[in-house]
């Protein structure tokens, strides 16, 4: 019985012996197989890979071209070609290193070119939905991809750039890596590098950056296009500068009272010397191309993009802007921008921010967008102002929708609206007259303020006079909501109103604003193409009415005159202009059914003009481009009087 136990022992422990090595065995043939598998890969992928010391190594690219609507006329050229002075690291700006490790990668001279901690970073910042994120590729990867890759999300592009980091790393030291990136990458505008970055944007080396100014540049390492001091995004380049400050701040980089001072900084930036025609609608397109297709794409394939833009017409907008600007400048309004549409089609024939683009000097208090009566760069026609009177008619449209019109009377007279923002509201009309009963024809082509709240409270509805701006486009309306409204209380966005009044000129189809007619790759064939696709959001008795009001040159007449600048002899054009609290914004907007043209003037700092309504200031502008398109028109159709 003993015996036959110990031979049971050992043949247990033989048997453990033989599956032990066969484990062992099949443990080491895996391992041997995902191993030479693995290297086959790593050699498949790497075998066609370029030289990391090799930094001339490039695929011919082409650049995107930006036409004008006639397919002829180029506004812009996206990396036509690249700008760029090489500099050694030690003639750059230790602010401008410390700013960039900071908030593109920190542990750079602690990884070995692949950061696991910053892949587990991004993840879990992803995930929670925080922003701005630093991302999860190191800056030798940056390197890598910019140099050799692009931006393709694959697999095999993201191994090779892991090898090719890896070798970067083994060949080069910290510093040289980083030297190599601040050489090599775009910040927009054509300039490659930061020496002519720091040059494009403001004027000096790289080497004299304020912490403010190297904090922008880190900035614009992100999104160069979109982050463009000069185009709509202004107020998110200067949050990421915030945040790259802070970011250094948090790093002992600076101390916080560096950051506050950085923060508080005054910067100016240099005007853009590089060749472009209508600059901000083309630079607003270049960011929303860069956005939809990445930079790296738009600089290598040779895009052609074909906008919306009528280029004698914008000719004209710029010229006219200009002209009429500096006449208003007398009166203190110091800019003006300009939007024009077709309402059939919502695509944007001319757009103008801002007077005088290119001009050589800004007004004397104007600091870096701050308290600055115009700042030449800055897109106007995107931005949220308070629109005056001109909102009337959305109002007005609603009411109509419930089944009253024009005929409908209210009674002018001083009213206590209640509390309102914590005091009696009780608003006056312009003239401070009050003109007893009135229709609501008589109301909205005078444009008068008390009945005006009255429709809008007791006809047509608060939330529903908010729907129907929403429906008509309008994005920048935000509660609490109150009476001041229909007054134009609320900011809004030139495009969005001149777009909302296109569907009026549209019978009540209403169509979103594009700057795009088609995009062909390089070998002409279409990638993207705009389609037309209307949608009904008032019916055609309500829009025919506002029409008939806004064209009334009759029933306007006892407020603006029997010729004013909104009478044209032989057509009918619906107007209504908009002037804002205490005069800080002047608007006209106007339309027949084959254009809709939107004027604003003002200030860039909200600073009052002078104490004249709408149409003193931005009335003259309207009329001469409306002049020019019903010229135009008749030219076109000698019988197509309106």
């Amino acid at each position: 019985m003993a015996e036959r136990k110990f031979y049971r022992r050992v043949y247990q422990k033989t048997r453990k012996r033989e599956l032990f090595l066969l484990s062992l065995k099949l443990f080491g043939f895996c391992f041997l197989t995902l191993f030479a598998a693995a290297l086959f890969l790593v050699i498949s992928y790497a075998k066609d890979l370029p030289r990391p010391e090799d930094f001339n190594e490039k695929e011919v690219t082409q650049s995107t071209k930006i036409y004008a609507r006639d397919g002829k006329t180029l506004l812009y050229e996206i990396y036509g070609e690249e700008k760029r002075t090489v500099v050694p690291l030690d003639q750059i700006s230790k602010y401008l290193k410390d700013g960039l490790l900071a908030a593109e990668d920190a542990d750079f001279y602690r990884h070995h070119g692949v950061s696991l901690k910053g892949i587990v970073r991004a993840v879990l910042a992803d995930l929670k939905f925080l922003a701005p994120s630093q991302g999860a590729s190191t800056i030798s990867q940056q390197l890598v991809r910019s140099s050799y890759l692009g931006r393709e999300k694959t697999g095999v592009r993201k191994t090779r750039e892991v090898i090719l980091t890896l070798e970067l790393e083994r060949r080069y030291s910290k510093d040289q890596i980083l030297e190599f990136y601040l050489n090599q990458i775009p910040f927009g505008q054509n300039a490659y590098g930061i020496e002519e970055a720091s040059k494009s944007y403001f004027q000096k080396s790289a080497r004299d950056l304020s912490l403010a100014e190297a904090a922008i540049l880190v900035s614009l390492v992100k999104a160069p296009g979109r982050l463009s001091p000069y185009g709509p995004h202004k107020d998110e380049l200067l949050a990421r500068k915030d945040y790259v400050l802070r970011r250094m701040a948090d790093l002992k980089f600076i101390t916080p009272e560096e950051e506050q001072a950085a923060k508080d900084e005054a910067l100016k930036f240099a005007k853009i010397s590089q060749k472009i025609r209508a600059p901000h609608f083309v630079l607003w397109v270049k960011g929303l191309l860069e956005e939809k297709y990445g930079e790296d794409f738009l600089k290598e394939k040779g895009l052609r993009v074909y906008t919306t833009l009528d280029w004698d017409l914008q000719e004209s907008a710029e010229k006219i802007v200009e002209e009429r600007a500096k006449i208003n400048q007398a009166y203190r309004s110091y800019n003006a921008a300009v939007t024009i549409i077709s309402p059939q089609t919502g695509e944007i024939l001319a757009l103008v921010g801002s007077k005088d683009f290119f001009g050589d000097s800004y007004p004397p208090d104007c600091q870096s967008g701050r308290n600055c009566l115009f700042e030449p760069q800055f897109n106007v026609a995107l931005a949220p102002r308070q629109p005056g009177s001109s909102f009337k008619p959305l109002v007005y449209a609603t009411a109509f929708k419930k089944g009253f019109d024009d005929k409908t009377t209210i009674i002018d007279e001083q009213t206590n609206f209640g509390e309102w923002g914590g005091k009696d509201y009780i608003p006056q009309n312009y003239d401070g007259l009050f003109r007893g009963v009135v229709t609501l024809r008589q109301a909205l082509a005078q444009s008068l303020n008390i009945p005006s709240i009255k429709v809008l409270l007791n006809l047509a509805g608060l939330e529903d006079s908010i729907q129907t701006a929403r429906d008509l486009g309008i994005t920048t309306l935000k509660p609490p909501f109150g009476p001041s409204i229909v007054l134009g209380g609320y900011e809004t966005k030139l495009l969005e109103m001149v777009s909302a009044y296109g569907a009026f000129a549209n019978n009540g189809l209403w169509l979103k604003p594009t700057p795009i007619l088609k995009i062909e790759d390089d070998k002409g064939e279409i990638i993207e193409e705009n389609k037309i696709t209307p949608k009904r959001v008032l019916e055609t008795k309500v829009t025919a009415l506002i029409n008939d009001i806004l064209s009334d040159n009759d029933a306007r007449a006892a407020m603006f005159g029997p010729r004013s600048l909104l009478f044209f002899e032989n057509y009918r054009v619906a107007v209504k202009t908009g002037t804002t609290q205490s005069f800080r914004d002047g608007w006209t907007i106007g339309y027949t059914p084959s254009i809709v043209i939107g004027v604003w003037t003002g200030n860039n700092d909200n600073s009052p003009m002078g104490k004249e309504p709408g149409i003193v200031f931005a009335g003259p502008i309207f009329h001469e481009l409306m002049k020019k398109s019903l010229e135009t028109q008749k030219s076109l159709d000698p019988e197509g009087h309106q």
